[in-house]
């Protein structure tokens, strides 16, 4: 079960009791996406074949079962389908990130890179197409795709290297754009998104067995190489000159998003289903139910909140700094929680990758609005490396400042440099995890106390 390991020491500094009430409603949701748990309670095998979800698929002793996948909660979801399944699994692929611990699975389970493509990613991909390749109308797919894919199994387009491929990849992650405009883009500079894998598998059945990442639970955002694209060539191309990127990505992208090669295969005809085991709603509800648990009253703030992550922190905390002192909107004492898609964060040119994250600008963001007021926010990313980094994300509070100050930091400089892993690190403020096996969508929780007395 996903948990924070370094609880004791968060809720000893700053404001202990918000930060407690904060944290645990925070724990409560990161448990409830916990995706191998709930695969294994959504996948049978049956007399006749395999059950996913309420749907019962017929199989002949010579029908091929296969699993494919990549992402951070993939291991946990395939090692759920072995337990499961057993030896009526025939084979498979999962790819995952090169900090993850592999489990003694029968599947291969290959390491790769994470946020940005590698060699190794580039083998993924090759080795998860020959796995497909083959299959015929009555074999099964089993995919589950999950968040950080695009980066684990990334295969370049003929013309494009994979070192153009790694650099647009940075670019778009650099760039402040939403998740769902950078997989727009990522999709059409691909030899396995955007559905390649999934016509490639064609005319095996495939069902998806995976997680919510994005706000909205788009598919074609969340497990894109196994299902039909609702983007095209152009609304990439219009994606990256509207962030004034066009000119920037290397020039061999730019001949191929021309081509219509980039346009990605009708899969009209394809049999594919999908499965989403867990969401952001999931998660929300977990939180609301702690909450009421501990007697807390919580108000469910959010659950598509998207945007640049130190604005999301700064208007959170000003919700928040206002609830506390005038008891509006929010009557304290309260708890808001919600999530989202991925925040995002624009990093000027030269500036370091992975020198904080947006979960941590967020909460020093926050912090900056909250000097003195009695409130705590924990802004963590469930799969328990926020930006790339080692921690989740972080907590702040009405005393961070203060105690920023004890210690000469100087927090808006760290903000405004995309450095917020720093400070957070001297004060002791980063949420660890360790890598959770899950992916869901980013979560907030804010503790408000009374101000008035």
């Amino acid at each position: 079960m996903p948990a924070i390991s370094n609880l004791g020491a968060l809720v000893g500094q700053g404001d202990s009791e918000l930060r407690q009430r904060a944290l645990a409603v925070a724990e409560a949701g990161l448990g409830a996406c916990d995706a191998g748990r709930i695969a294994a309670e959504t996948v049978e095998l049956t007399g006749v074949g395999v059950a996913i979800g309420g749907e019962e698929i017929e199989l002949n002793n010579r029908d091929r079962v296969v699993v494919v996948g990549a992402g951070k909660a993939s291991l946990a979801i395939a090692a759920a389908l072995e337990r499961k399944l057993g030896d009526r699994i025939d084979g498979g692929l999962i790819a995952i990130r090169h900090d993850q611990v592999p489990l003694p699975l029968r599947l291969d389970v290959l390491a790769a890179d994470h946020p940005l493509p590698s060699e190794r990613s580039a083998e993924v991909a090759a080795r998860l197409l020959e796995l497909v390749e083959p299959l015929g109308e009555d074999d099964l797919v089993i995919a589950c795709f999950t968040g950080g894919s695009s980066a684990l199994a990334s295969l370049p387009p003929p013309g494009v290297s994979l070192a153009q491929k790694r650099e647009l990849h940075e670019l778009l992650l650099s760039s402040g754009m939403p998740i769902k405009a950078i997989n727009t883009v990522r999709k059409h500079v691909s030899l396995l998104k955007g559905g390649r894998l999934a016509a490639a598998a064609a005319p095996a059945r495939i069902v998806n067995v995976t997680v919510s990442d994005v706000a909205g639970d788009a598919l074609d955002m969340i497990t894109d190489p196994t299902v039909p694209d609702t983007t095209s060539a152009a609304d990439a191309r219009a994606v990256l000159e509207a962030y004034d990127l066009w000119q920037r990505v290397p020039a061999p992208v730019r001949a191929h998003l021309l081509g219509g090669a980039a346009e990605s295969p009708d899969l009209s005809e394809a049999r594919i289903s999908t499965e989403l085991l867990v969401t952001g709603h999931s998660a929300c509800e977990a939180m609301m139910l702690e909450a009421a648990s501990r007697g807390d009253t919580a108000v469910r703030l959010s659950t598509s909140l998207e945007g640049e992550a130190r604005e999301l922190g700064r208007m959170l905390a000003n919700l928040a700094r206002t609830s506390a002192a005038e008891g509006a909107p929010f009557a304290p004492p309260v708890l808001l929680v919600g999530c989202g898609g991925e925040s995002s964060v624009r990093l000027a040119e030269g500036a370091e990758f992975s020198a904080g994250g947006p979960n941590q600008d967020a909460a020093l963001a926050a912090a900056l609005e909250l000097d003195g007021a009695p409130v705590a926010v924990v802004t963590i990313d469930t799969d328990g490396s926020d930006g790339g980094t080692a921690a989740a994300g972080a907590i702040a509070d009405g005393r961070t400042v203060a105690r920023s100050r004890e210690l000469g930091l100087d927090l808006r400089h760290a903000l405004l440099a995309h450095r917020s892993g720093e400070p957070l690190a001297a004060l002791g403020d980063l949420v660890l995890t360790g890598p959770t096996g899950t992916n869901v969508n980013d979560l907030f929780v804010i503790a408000i106390g009374d101000e008035r007395g």
